[in-house]
């Protein structure tokens, strides 16, 4: 299967931070291939790597068969690029700023209209209105309309779907759901873990590292041993207590509910006798299918644990801000 993207042993620092530490992955021709990882774990530099607006300190990154580095001038003419802030001209009308991209790329907008169409069509009603006064919905397409515009062989998406409102969510994913049908391959970064299941692969990204790269639903059944939900009136006060209780292995707040793994995987009466001694009331325990936010935490847990063994006494941030010990 063609490659359009080979990154291998690629490293970034800023002083004394490694962004990016050893990054090596492909993406294959066609396909929507997800970064999936919490702020500050290195999606974006990554991604300005890829479309040649930063160099790496090591390695090698290949994109549509051209070095990053001495290829980076055709590579731009091949490449749409969506950063995670909305990035055109505010003063402009939403016409203006779709003409000027297409200028800037040596087509127009009449020649790849039908790329754009479903896209456009939901803004079209607005294209006198200046990009400033846009909704973030708005924003949002015509920002990914100018990165279509030159009909590009990789999309480039840097959390495109960050700050907008959930109908605006599932909208933009049915978009490059359509997007397929062209050949188009997709890069996508994202914080929200649900949207990896919409990827043909996902890459789990932290601090820098790749945990993990398959399809989501693989992903998901790799969770080793036993998910429990949890449920008590005061959810706050349960997680406390979960994480006192000594049979707990990781609690995780999910909702109106806790994520529980137990050490040795079997659920007993000593822990609702435990939970009874916190004056905890209501409990409902449940076992769970584990999500790819589970895995994440999983994955990123482990070395934690391992360190914690080896008597290191490390610890680590759980995705969603909570600490594992």
């Amino acid at each position: 299967m063609q490659k359009v993207i080979e990154s291998s042993g690629v490293c970034k620092r800023f002083g004394d931070i490694e962004a990016l530490k050893n990054i090596s992955f492909s993406v294959n021709k066609s396909e929507t291939f997800g970064f999936i990882g919490p702020d500050g774990s290195g999606k974006t530099t990554l991604f300005r790597i890829i479309t040649t607006l930063m160099l790496p300190d090591q390695g090698e990154m290949k994109v549509l068969g051209l070095d990053c580095i001495t290829g980076f001038r055709e590579l731009r003419k091949k490449i749409g690029y969506m950063p995670g802030r909305f990035s055109l001209y505010q003063d402009l009308t939403v016409e203006e700023n779709l003409n000027f991209y297409a200028t800037v790329f040596g087509t127009t907008v009449k020649q790849n209209y039908d790329l754009i169409s479903d896209i456009f069509s939901h803004i079209e009603p607005f294209r006198k209105r200046v990009a400033g006064k846009l909704s973030g919905g708005m924003k949002q397409k015509l920002a990914l309309s100018c990165a279509l515009i030159h009909k590009p062989a990789l999309l480039v998406l840097d959390e495109p779907t960050t700050g907008v409102d959930a109908v605006s969510r599932q909208e933009f994913w049915e978009m490059l759901r359509k997007l397929k049908q062209h050949e188009i391959t997709i890069i996508v970064s994202t914080p929200y873990m649900d949207e990896a299941i919409r990827c043909d692969r996902v890459a789990l990204i932290q601090n820098g590292n790749i945990l993990l790269t398959d399809q989501p639903q693989k992903i998901r059944s790799g969770f080793t041993g036993k998910l429990f939900r949890v449920r008590a009136a005061g959810k706050y006060k349960l997680l406390k207590a979960l994480r006192k209780y000594n049979g707990t292995n990781t609690a995780y707040l999910f909702g109106d509910s806790i994520h529980l793994t137990l050490k040795n995987d079997r659920l007993d009466e000593s822990i609702y006798d435990f939970l009874k001694t916190e004056n905890i009331e209501g409990i409902e325990i449940s076992e769970s299918e584990a999500g790819i936010e589970d895995r994440f935490l999983e994955l990123m847990e482990k070395p934690a644990l391992d360190a914690a063994f080896e008597g290191k006494g490390s610890t680590a941030q759980g995705y969603n801000g909570t600490q594992v010990i």
